[in-house]
């Protein structure tokens, strides 16, 4: 069995090459099946208006014009692959509580899911501007991969995991398993010309206390598990 990996972040970005090297590390078989260009918050969209190319780059490479969405049905219908996990990610910014529902990172996954494909969305927290250490999110991700594919999930069910992003020399985060947040994300705008533009302030956002946003922002390793 392969895993495959997928992200929305583009098959070029480096998130999703600090996966594929974290799977490895595991000695596990993998297939990357990814969209061709950033595809970030497009949530749950399929293509069936219009032909998606593929783009085979190697023998374990399959760049997509469509979405996460897609690349999971394609990966799991289309190319003969016998799958024994989907895994998204890293995603480049955080996917936690409300984000779930316009993540394409964790769209990918759901979909594996509504196969009974177990899986495992990844994201990064991204603090302001401050670079991610991809280096260290793939040290991360072997821990977590290690501690999740032991578990058996049940049909209807995936992983959602999201990397605290921490200062140079902080201690190792602990995985917590926890509850997704349920409050909303910031609805704030300017006006401008008549038009809207977007203000609100991810790292303000409003929290349950010990679900997955106040444990990732608290620099520790937030893992739900999401029904469908």
């Amino acid at each position: 069995m392969v895993f495959v990996v997928t992200n929305d972040d583009g098959i070029d970005a480096p998130g999703i090459k600090a996966l594929v090297e974290a799977v490895k590390a595991l000695r596990q078989d993998v297939v990357v099946v990814a969209p061709q260009t950033h595809l970030s918050g497009c949530s749950h969209q399929v293509t069936t208006d219009r032909p998606i190319q593929i783009e085979q780059r190697s023998n374990w490479e399959y760049a997509i014009a469509g979405t996460p969405a897609d690349c999971t049905r394609i990966a799991l219908s289309y190319l003969g692959l016998e799958v024994g996990y989907v895994l998204s990610g890293v995603n480049s910014g955080g996917n936690l509580g409300a984000d779930v529902h316009v993540s394409g990172t964790v769209a990918a996954v759901r979909e594996a899911s509504l196969h009974r494909i177990p899986g495992v969305a990844i994201s990064h927290y991204r603090q302001g501007k401050r670079e991610i250490d991809w280096e260290l999110a793939t040290a991360h991700t072997i821990r977590v991969l290690a501690t999740l594919l032991a578990q058996s999930t049940a049909p209807g069910t995936f992983w959602n995991v999201n990397l605290p992003h921490l200062s140079p020399g902080s201690c190792e985060p602990a995985i917590q398993f926890c509850s997704p947040c349920t409050q909303p994300l910031p609805a704030a705008y300017r006006v401008e010309n008549d038009l809207l533009y977007y203000t609100g302030e991810y790292a303000n956002r409003l929290r349950d206390p010990g679900a997955d946003v106040e444990v990732c922002f608290s620099g520790h390793i937030a893992v739900t598990l999401l029904h469908i």
